[in-house]
């Protein structure tokens, strides 16, 4: 079939329905709800034999959705019906939730029902559970309803309660220090983490508190602040503390939107006298692994062993990785490389992986440019060490989304793993740049040169099971987001203790010997970074237009063409390549299996400002990060 996906934003949900529709056969496309553009002509232009609203905030229009069959996917069970639906299920402590697969009607979220599933909910971030469980949900019920829908004979069912809930306004998310307990603390951070945020005062001023964990060992005045860590602040409740990664300053009326940031960067001299009574102390993480029960704290990374495995832990707000995190992360990778391990897994976390330069930390700098040549180079170094690495296997576990620089680290282990909702997009152009991370080296080495330049050419998102068929993983696991660590550090404790690990472990170090006499490494950072500094240090290069409106999320002027183009079925069926050693790795739920040398395909023709589709990643619930 022919269906045309219709979505506020090209977000985490409308990319893997895109994607995995495209797997099932279906050509898919998508139009963009953006203000000026008509929704009711896209309609007409594309005559799609099925409309579907992955993520819409507007209405279809009438004459659309009695014309042809529109579904919706809701956020909420059957009889839920509003704008703030997994923001209350968060906030409100729910352990069950659900998505229903509506039909279009003049009334919000009272159409008959296509298809509803039930999913788990646990204690995590709005934005977390959104990628996670929320996903894996609606991906499963908006399959069904294409299948009932395509067979033509399904009828679907009415609605028989339900009633509109108003939006979570900020009255409804007030926290009040004096008297809340973590527990509520962090259910109302947590239900506005990527979007709204909670507003506050703080510091003599207005903002928007964004993510929170629980700190069970510092403790203070209800309120006060009593230190930072890695970007974050952490904040006294009457119980306990949170910590509370980042902030966004209050819009002041005819400003650009601000920023969301590390916490410490958006408060920036706040935190120092006259505005404080002396600087807070930076309180690090306890030694990896020790803080646990009633010690429990946050920190962006952490370390353990088991069976002979390392796992190296990360996880940065959407993904995004600044200067300073990738520094901090590379001298937790150069520990762990020191522990006598046979296997270390990078990742492992069930939220985003990696999506690369942080853009916001980048707009926000007084040189923009110098901190996107800084940003990349810190990534680059990271990089280079995993390839380095020919002392053990190194392993990426994706439990959630890598894309642009993000998806390259990736590659520099010896196999990625990805979770089964994976969404990968391998790809710089969206965001005007060339890229770095060796993606020249690692990509075309994995998928051959053809389907490098294709996947960097038209920047469409691939699904884990695409990845797999081509070589950009090889392995998926098919389980809950909750489940991925304990799967991942049981295959890793298995490849660890395998007869022919060393045997890989060698072959590894040969080739990558080889590999560096036929063309060094340093040669591929060097032809990357040419292309990238051109692009930073240009003060007319389409990025630095691509970027502040991805930051300060601007709404495009159009759909961009590479998306409301028709794509399938099924595109990457018959391009899987061995890669590495050859080796089949076969004892996930399911499995996979081109070197090339050259300075590896071109990025293709770079975007124009406004054209873009900004989404690269995800808008809705959103944070800025490419």
């Amino acid at each position: 079939m022919q269906v045309l996906l219709i979505a506020s934003a090209f977000n985490s949900l409308t990319q893997r329905v895109h994607a995995e529709l495209r797997d099932h056969g279906h050509r898919v496309a998508v139009e963009l709800a953006v203000p000026g553009a008509s929704m009711t002509r896209a309609v007409d232009r594309h005559q799609p034999d099925l409309v579907i609203a992955p993520m819409l905030r507007t209405a279809i229009p009438k004459e659309i959705w009695s014309a042809r069959t529109c579904l919706i996917v809701h956020p909420g069970p059957v009889g839920d019906r509003g704008p703030s639906s997994l923001d209350r299920a968060v906030q409100e402590g729910r352990t069950r939730w659900g998505v229903t697969v509506l039909q279009a009607v003049e009334e919000m979220d009272a159409g008959d029902v296509w298809a509803t599933v039930e999913c788990a909910v646990p204690p995590v971030a709005k934005s977390d559970l959104y990628r996670g469980e929320m996903a894996d949900a609606a991906l499963e019920a908006v399959l069904l309803a294409v299948e009932r829908f395509a067979s033509g004979t399904y009828a679907p069912q009415p609605q028989l309660t339900g009633h509109a809930r108003p939006y979570l306004r900020q009255e409804h998310r007030r926290i009040d220090w004096e008297t809340d307990s973590t527990e509520r603390v962090l259910s109302v951070l947590r239900a506005a983490d990527s979007q709204p945020g909670v507003r506050d005062e703080l510091l003599g001023g207005e903002w928007y508190l964004h993510g929170g964990h629980p700190e069970a060992r510092l403790r203070g005045r209800p309120g006060e602040l009593l230190a930072t860590r890695a970007g974050a602040l952490c904040r006294a409740t009457t119980d306990g503390a949170v910590w509370i990664p980042e902030l966004r300053a209050r819009r002041v009326p005819g400003e650009p939107a601000p920023l969301k940031l590390p916490a410490t960067v958006a408060l920036g001299d706040l935190l120092r006298p006259p505005y404080l009574p002396r600087p807070l102390p930076e309180h690090p993480a306890p030694p990896s692994g020790a803080a646990t029960g009633r010690d429990r704290t946050w920190s962006q990374t952490d370390y353990r062993e088991e069976g002979g495995a390392g796992f190296l832990t990360f996880s940065f707000p959407g993904g995004a990785m600044s200067t300073e995190r990738c520094r901090r992360l590379l001298d937790a990778y150069r520990t762990a490389c020191s522990r006598p391990t046979s296997v270390l897994v990078i990742g492992g976390g069930r939220d985003f992986f990696s999506n690369g330069i942080h853009l916001g930390v980048i707009e926000a700098a007084a040189d923009p440019a110098e901190e996107s040549w800084a940003n990349i180079n810190a990534m680059d170094d990271l990089v280079e060490a995993v390839l380095n690495t020919t002392d053990r296997l190194v392993v990426a576990a994706l439990g959630g989304n890598a894309a642009a620089g993000g998806a390259m680290l990736a590659l520099a282990a010896d196999e990625v793993w990805c979770r089964s909702g994976v969404v990968l997009n391998p790809h710089y152009r969206l965001m005007g740049l060339y890229g770095s991370e060796y993606w020249t080296y690692t990509l075309p080495r994995r998928v051959g040169a053809a389907a490098a330049t294709r996947l960097t050419r038209d920047a469409l998102p691939v699904s884990a099971a695409a990845a797999l068929r081509i070589g950009l993983a090889d392995r998926t696991v098919a389980c809950a987001p909750a489940a991925f660590a304990d799967v991942t550090a049981r295959l890793a404790a298995r490849l660890a203790g395998s007869p022919g690990a060393q045997a890989r472990i060698a072959a590894k170090k040969a080739r990558r010997e080889s590999d560096e006499a036929i063309r060094p490494l340093a040669s591929y950072r060097e032809t990357e970074l040419a292309r990238m500094r051109e692009t930073f240090f240009d003060p007319q290069a389409p990025y630095h237009a691509l970027r502040r409106a991805f930051v300060r999320k601007e709404s495009p002027e159009a759909t961009p063409a590479h998306l409301a183009r028709f794509h399938g079925g099924s595109p990457w069926h018959g391009e899987g390549a061995s890669h590495g050693d050859g080796a089949s790795h076969g004892d996930g739920p399911s499995h996979g299996d081109g070197p090339s040398n050259g300075d590896g395909p071109e990025a293709g023709p770079l975007p124009q400002p406004g054209v873009t589709g900004l989404g690269v990643h995800d808008q809705a619930p959103g944070p800025p990060t490419c």
